[in-house]
């Protein structure tokens, strides 16, 4: 490791906001005040627009429709691994992850009553545990999310969770908005604004159980030759840097961003981003046209909306591109600069390098010289991107079980009542090391008979590996407007 001078992934600049997870449930950007004065959509207009009518949020090949039958008795409904549940302060119905929420009203009241008996002695539930189940609360006012689980995942990671559940909410409604409903009436149905939305919520769980983009709060990058990346951004730049007060240009595919071009001082926050690549991925609807839709990032600013023009490139290249602006008139505008910058980059032939990167899997461990190595995730802290290889056997038909080792690694490395900065255990299925340092984070999985010594020396080798190609594996330019 001695070759290395900073750890691979580092750039002087970054277009994501450097963040711990762990740490910041609640933070929000401190630039707020100053993007409101380049006329940023004021709550008044927000009110005005009608839930997103003109957008479809359907279309989630992950989520189980409910049935007529679901009730507490249901063996397919009590056969769930983990049940998630929202509701009001005041105890009313908002989601469950499976059944439907008024045949389970009685439920939706006693958790309301066990959060307002624990209030009324000044203190706030945290969670519960009977058994093998846990019970982890998160209260967000006006609203109550509730996960009950019998998976191996820690409270923390249940409650990251919820948090992402809450802010898929916040980001269609905005959390100012969400505030004045319920204190004007308390026992507002919020199902009524939220029509469509569960949909986006139940294919956002499955991404924040199975990313490790969410877990290392942290967000991957399409592997690209970083002038072929450069030359993307500088197609938007030169497109779009004209256009008055567009904030966010990002250009992303199969949940990997491509690039992501930004306003000057501003940067996004890796949660807002998530629920894009959320969004992109559940709604099948956007392949088929241009959208415009009003879209509130909460670490950004949870009490107004951006305009986002949305379109994929082309039949031909399935990446798809936002145009993320404060304006809410200037559809028109936004389209003919997204023509612009599909022409620019089909003469320069990205799209053709977008769609082999697409096609081509990831390198496995074992392609890249590292065979004692099954798999691993880094992380480069400053830049918040991360980089992990193709899965290979044995986990290729149990990514579950891969998922499982870096869940229950990354709890015991971020523990809160014992933190680690190193961790190595063996047993008889593999070896695992997992190392926090203030520039990266790294988990490496390999065959349980490696020993420690082979495994840092392993490690400083991958370690050089990743840095002799990180301009293909990172977005290390920031380019703005």
């Amino acid at each position: 490791m001695s070759n290395l001078e900073i750890e691979p992934g580092a750039a002087p600049e970054s277009v994501l906001m450097t963040t711990d997870i762990l740490d910041n449930l609640d933070q929000m950007s401190s630039s707020l005040e100053e993007i409101k004065s380049i006329s940023y959509v004021t709550q008044e207009e927000c009110n005005e627009i009608p839930n997103n009518e003109n957008f479809d949020y359907s279309n989630n090949d992950n989520e189980v429709p409910p049935t007529e039958d679901d009730f507490h008795l249901n063996k397919e409904w009590t056969s769930k691994l983990k049940h998630v549940f929202i509701l009001s302060m005041a105890g009313k119905p908002i989601y469950s992850r499976y059944g439907n929420e008024d045949k389970l009203a009685w439920l939706f009241g006693v958790m309301q009553t066990l959060v307002s008996f624990i209030q009324s002695s000044d203190d706030c539930i945290q969670s519960m545990h009977a058994g093998d189940t846990h019970f982890v609360f998160l209260v967000k006012k006006p609203l109550i999310l509730v996960a009950v689980s019998k998976t191996k995942e820690s409270d923390s990671q249940l409650r990251y969770q919820l948090n992402y559940a809450f802010n898929q909410i916040t980001s269609i409604l905005t959390l100012a908005r969400l505030n004045k409903i319920y204190e004007q009436r308390q026992n507002y149905d919020l199902r009524r604004l939220l029509a469509g939305v569960e949909r986006l919520i139940d294919h956002l769980l499955t991404f924040s159980e199975n990313e490790s983009s969410v877990m290392l709060g942290a967000v991957q990058c399409l592997p690209l030759n970083a002038s072929i990346r450069d030359t993307i951004s500088s197609a938007i730049v030169g497109a779009c840097s004209k256009i008055k007060n567009l904030v966010f240009a990002i250009l992303l595919a199969n949940n990997k961003l491509i690039t992501l071009v930004r306003m000057k001082k501003y940067c996004l926050h890796p949660a807002d981003l998530h629920l894009i690549f959320n969004l992109v991925q559940a709604s099948e609807s956007l392949k088929n046209s241009e959208s415009w839709t009003p879209l509130c990032l909460p670490k950004f600013d949870a009490s107004g909306f951006l305009y986002g023009h949305v379109s994929y490139l082309s039949e031909d290249c399935q990446a798809c591109l936002l145009l993320l602006t404060v304006e809410k008139d200037v559809f028109f505008t936004l389209s003919e600069a997204k023509q612009k910058i599909v022409e620019k980059l089909r003469r320069s032939n990205c799209l053709e390098a977008i769609n082999e990167s697409l096609a081509a899997p990831l390198e496995s461990c074992a392609s890249a010289g590292f065979t004692e190595i099954r798999h691993y995730l880094y992380k480069c802290k400053s830049t918040a991107q991360f980089y992990q290889p193709n899965i290979s056997p044995p986990y290729t038909q149990t990514k579950s079980d891969l998922t499982e080792i870096y869940k229950r690694t990354h709890h015991r490395l971020h523990s809160t009542s014992k933190p680690l900065k190193l961790l190595f255990e063996r047993n008889s299925n593999e070896a695992i090391l997992a190392w926090d340092t203030k520039g990266f984070e790294l988990f490496v999985v390999f065959e349980p008979l490696v020993d420690t010594s082979t495994a840092i020396v392993l490690v400083g080798r991958l370690l050089n590996w990743i840095k002799k190609r990180e301009e293909k594996f990172f977005h290390l330019n920031a380019p703005t407007f």
